[in-house]
């Protein structure tokens, strides 16, 4: 055992490689215990491939031995050899082996990482059996049907764990319930486990706040997310629901200089820039809206609700040009909508450019001829070009969708007489 401490000491002293060549060195002499606690070392220190070596020498001299296999499989399992480790487990079937429950839990672990719900399910249970009032294997069981989202029964076993625990493998018990409550749509119920919680962990503040927010709470909400950026700044999923919650409350100022923040922490959240672009608007900044809502373009050329937003801030300054220039752009990038079109036909006919504008109200035509503020606009427009046997059918077509409008019913008859009139 000398040997063995003296290689401790050297790893203790950040002398890596001369502790494993000590050990190495040391093998042929060792017995079987300070191979077994050489083996453990190398777990310990990472040197998981010469431990795999060892285990298996150990294994295969104690062939009987179960927890000599279930170190052996946690290292096959760290080495991603999965299926070697569900073999050697396999082999551990006698109830009485002090080893029989925790090969079942590893089983079953090994299972659901391979999408085997159902065994998994089933190896669980049977440790449940063996082991009545084991928390480890209530946690297990409880975080295997939150994962399939099963949580009615992940609570059932998180609530058993509670009255003993409030903590196993360093997550809140608490927490789960609240998630797996909230999950399942009870938000009040979830509020009160996250209530209990008191914790000063930043995601476990933001998933309180996000079901006080569900659960209509949002003071709750509003408390809970601003003592997230106190404790974490850099948090940054946190600032796009603060600011929206400082939005709905009409707290507009707050909710822009929250967003604005919150770009700074996340250059790259194209939801924040529209955000800031929106707010900005509202408080009357335009120029600073533009410029946001540019920005959330750029990070996402296909973001459809703020190209359209952009376009409506460019049409309030008559900017007709630059939506033209605008869409073109979005469209060479092959972002692609019927709005696009019809916004485009609507650009060139404000600058006059009604060749254009006809091209483009016809290609919008074939994607939104169930729309019929998009017909009646068509309609008027190829009248105004002269078009009247073009725009009859298409009038038709809107007085499907509005049979009581009058004003067009009788517009279109006029249009039919005038027409016959002319042949």
């Amino acid at each position: 055992m000398e040997t063995i401490m003296e290689a401790v000491r050297l790893m203790e002293a950040k002398q890596s490689e001369k502790a494993i060549e000590l050990l190495e060195d040391y093998l042929p002499m060792a017995d079987e215990e300070e191979r077994y606690t050489i083996a453990e070392l190398f777990i310990q220190w990472g040197y998981l491939h010469e431990a795999k070596a060892l285990m298996e020498e150990l294994v295969q001299q104690y062939p009987n031995e179960g927890e000599l296999k279930v170190t052996l499989a946690d290292i096959y399992t760290e080495l991603e050899e999965d299926e070697a480790a569900i073999q050697l487990l396999n082999e551990i079937n006698d109830e009485e082996d002090p080893a029989y429950v925790q090969t079942l839990i590893q089983l079953a672990d090994l299972y659901q990482a391979q999408g085997l719900f159902e065994v998994s399910e089933q190896k669980l249970l049977a440790a449940k059996q063996a082991e009545p009032n084991e928390p480890i294997i209530d946690f297990a069981l409880g975080e295997l049907y939150f994962s399939t989202g099963d949580y009615l029964k992940a609570t059932t076993y998180y609530e058993k764990i509670l009255s003993r625990t409030k903590e196993i493998a360093n997550i809140s018990i608490n927490d789960r319930l609240a998630e797996a409550y909230a999950e399942s749509g009870e938000f009040e119920l979830a509020l009160t486990y996250y209530q209990d919680e008191d914790s000063e962990n930043p995601d476990s503040l933001f998933k309180y706040g996000f079901t006080a927010y569900q659960a209509g709470r949002s003071d709750i909400a509003r408390k809970a997310w601003e003592h997230v950026i106190e404790i974490d700044t850099y948090y940054h999923t946190v600032y796009y629901q603060l600011a929206r919650v400082y939005e709905e409350e009409g707290l507009l100022e707050k909710a822009y200089d929250t967003a604005l923040k919150g770009i700074k922490v996340d250059e790259f959240n194209k939801e924040l820039f529209f955000m800031v672009g929106t707010l900005a608007h509202q408080l009357d900044k335009d120029e600073e809206s533009e410029k946001y809502i540019r920005e959330a373009v750029a990070i996402d050329p296909d973001f459809k609700e703020a190209i359209l937003f952009l376009i409506e801030l460019l049409k309030n300054k008559s900017d007709f040009k630059g939506i033209i220039d605008l869409i073109i752009e979005i469209k060479h990038t092959g972002a692609d909508d019927p709005l696009y079109e019809w916004e485009l036909a609507r650009a060139y006919n404000e600058t006059e450019s009604f060749k254009d504008a006809l091209k483009h109200y016809h290609a919008a035509y074939n994607n939104l001829k169930d729309d019929s503020d998009f017909l009646k606009e068509y309609g008027y427009f190829l009248t105004e070009e002269g078009r009247i046997q073009e725009a009859i059918p298409v009038f038709e077509k809107y007085l499907e969708q509005q049979p009581t409008d009058d004003d067009i019913s009788e517009f279109v008859h006029r249009l039919k007489q005038s027409d016959r009139e002319d042949l």
